[in-house]
């Protein structure tokens, strides 16, 4: 079955330059890496989107090899689809691993905030606090990507004050997956939402109450999951190439 026409890459040029081809190394492939992962975590870009190697090697100023490694990494994380003769694109789940990795996400974080909650600090749980702070503040000035990638590195920050590097990283695999997920399947799942459950999550935590941050993560990602929906939106080309302002 021929591939519904997919959007155009949309990368944010990069703030500084990188190491000319010469002297690429391993940082400048995670640095291209990261951008990627980040355009889909900020949802500028879409499931299917072809991820061109020339154009990506331009923005970054370096070859297309460099490029392809990035890339090759990225598909092992199951954020990118190689196709022979055809290219890149930005992966499109399916209606089955969109459950398989909220039921991993559920188990992962449900385990995480019970143990949390039994050793949390209160410079941590000042610390969320101002996380949430922050969320709220996105969410006042409509900033999309801002609440969007807040949303998401709110999960990651849970993981990282168990001071374990490997579910942090775990966690922030699933979340990239998610937001590919929610962007194929259109989630309604409101932003406003998603941070108000946010909120009892912490305070669930801040008074040490395993049992209430544990029913309130799965609740909470659950109903990202119930919002799902069985149809995938198609790529919206003009949306991608409209000049954001």
């Amino acid at each position: 079955m021929p591939r519904k026409p997919a959007a155009s890459l949309r990368l944010v040029e990069p703030e500084a330059a990188l190491p000319p081809d010469g002297a690429a190394s391993a940082s400048t492939t995670d640095q291209i890496a990261e951008a990627i992962t980040l355009a889909i975590v900020e949802r500028r870009l879409m499931p299917g989107t072809k991820l061109v190697e020339q154009q990506i090697a331009d923005v970054f100023s370096v070859s297309r090899t460099v490029v392809r490694q990035a890339l090759n990494r990225l598909s092992r994380d199951r954020l990118v689809t190689l196709e022979p003769a055809r290219g890149a694109f930005v992966a499109t789940p399916s209606v089955e691993e969109a459950r398989q990795v909220f039921e991993v996400r559920r188990l992962v974080e449900g385990g995480m905030v019970r143990r949390l909650a039994a050793v949390i600090t209160e410079a941590q749980a000042a610390q969320l606090h101002a996380h949430l702070a922050q969320e709220r503040q996105a969410l006042a000035r409509s900033d999309v990507s801002g609440r969007t990638r807040l949303l998401a590195d709110f999960h990651v920050l849970l993981a990282r004050m168990l001071g374990n590097e490997v579910l942090a990283e775990l966690v922030a695999d699933l979340l990239s997956r998610s937001q590919l997920i929610s962007l194929m399947y259109q989630s309604t799942h409101s932003a406003e939402h998603s941070q108000q459950e946010h909120v009892q999550i912490v305070e669930a935590l801040a008074r040490r109450d395993a049992r209430a941050a544990v029913k309130l993560m799965e609740q909470h990602i659950a109903s990202v999951e119930r919002n799902l929906r069985s149809n995938p939106r198609t790529p919206d080309l003009a949306a991608v190439l409209r000049p954001r302002t």
